[in-house]
Formats: C-alpha cells, structure tokens, sequence
C-alpha cells in the first residue's frame, strides 16, 4: 500500500511537471469570417485572429496549430478541450463570461448596417421592422437585432458571415448587420462594391477578447502577458497595418 501511494504521488508530480511545461497548444477559430479568420487556396486557416494568436504563441515560446469549429458551437468545443483558446473575433460579453475567461481586448469591435447604394434604408427600428435583415447567428448583431428589432420572418439569422454576404448579394435581405471591420473588408471586393455602410454604427462599444477555460488561469495571464508584450514591440500595429489602413485597437 505505501509502495503503490509512493508510485502514484511520484507519477502525479511527473503529470503536473509535464502539463506546466507543455510547448503545443491548440487555438480554436472559425475560419470563416474574412479578414479575421478564413481559409486560403491551401485550406489552411489565416487572417488577423491568427496572425494575433500565432504572435502570440512565439512570445509564449509554444508552438500553435489551428482546430477550425462552426462558430455555434466554439464555446462547448473550448470547454470540452477540443483546443485550449479561442481566436475568433469573439465578443466579450457577461453571458459568456458565466463559462469562459477573456484575455484584454486585442481590438474594438463596432456594429452597423449594410445595404445596397442608393436605397434610402433606414437604421431606426421602428423602420427595420418592415425590412427582411440578415447577421450572423450567435453574435451580439443577433442579439441586437432581437432586443431593438425583435425576431420574427422579417429577420434571417446565418451559420457564417459569408452566407449572410451571399444573401444580401442576390436580393434575399434588404441589409446585413456586422462587425464595422467584417463589413469594410467586404466593401473593398468585388461582389461588394455595389453596396455601403448605412446610418452610423448602432452599437460602438463592442470588446473582442481570447477565449480561455475558466481553469486556466495560468494560460489567461501568460496570454495577457504576451499581448502587451506584442502590442509595445509593434509586431500588434505590424499586423493591423497588414489588414486595416487604421488603428483597430
């Protein structure tokens, strides 16, 4: 009995040894809303997202490898060590914060409407109202748009940014609320350039942090850390230049 206890507190220290000094971890993104995250011709996953976590995987000294998940279920999958943080573009909000831990903000996130030029949409909800709009699903846009427009056949919610893109493309909304980022990168390419921003942003107060385990509370510093770190070196303003012709944090 002393022998086996001995064995199994030796072997315990071993696994606490070998955990605190793990060099791989798993970031979880969605690889599905350009630029922040996305696949390239390769199928491999990049965009603002990963190029922030990779940054910050060097500063840390592990190497990191991207696990792709569908964005309704990135929380679950996080909880259930399908990967070890979230690099999605994710807002901070008290809801989620029930489960998960957020690192600081990496940038600031604004809401607003997108539609075709020339129509004379207007953002007030009272006026949407009458109006087929589309957002992602699971997104403080859906959100926004249950509490002040209220869901009903008039509102069409989508698994990814990109369909809700698509659908406002062929006609089948009268607008799309997004991230303000989401939405200029979109107005840059060419099945955009027909349409614009509308009205002024309706939410502006929007925090966008790394998702952690509740559990992980080493991890959580360790990333902090390493995002001021990045951010007073300037590999942070090195990679929002790749992106943005302007400051998004």
């Amino acid at each position: 009995m002393k022998l086996t206890f001995i064995a199994a507190a030796a072997f315990a220290a071993l696994s606490v040894t070998a955990a605190s000094a793990q060099t791989t971890l798993k970031i979880g993104s969605e690889g599905a809303y350009p630029p922040f995250n996305t696949k390239d011709t390769q199928g491999n996953v990049v965009g603002f997202d990963i190029d922030i976590a990779q940054a910050l995987c060097a500063e840390m000294k592990v190497t990191c490898t991207v696990v792709t998940q569908d964005w309704d279920g990135m929380i679950p999958a996080l909880v259930g060590k399908k990967f070890d943080f979230v690099a999605a573009s994710m807002s901070i909000t008290e809801e989620r914060q029930k489960v998960v831990n957020f690192t600081d903000p990496y940038y600031r996130n604004k809401l607003q409407f997108v539609a075709k030029k020339g129509s004379d949409l207007s953002v007030k909800p009272a006026d949407l109202k009458s109006k087929t709009i589309g957002t992602q699903r699971a997104t403080i846009a859906a959100d926004w748009i249950e509490k002040n427009v209220g869901t009903g056949t008039n509102v069409k919610l989508y698994d990814t940014q990109e369909n809700a893109w698509l659908d406002l493309e062929a006609g089948r909304t009268d607008a799309v609320l997004t991230d303000v980022f989401v939405g200029y990168d979109w107005l840059q390419t060419p099945t955009g350039k027909n349409f614009e921003f509308k009205g002024d942003p309706v939410f502006d107060d929007d925090k966008i942090g790394i998702a952690v385990r509740k559990e992980d509370k080493e991890l959580l510093a360790k990333l902090n850390a390493a995002l001021k770190a990045i951010i007073d070196n300037g590999t942070y303003e090195t990679i929002n230049k790749k992106y943005f012709p302007f400051s998004i944090r």
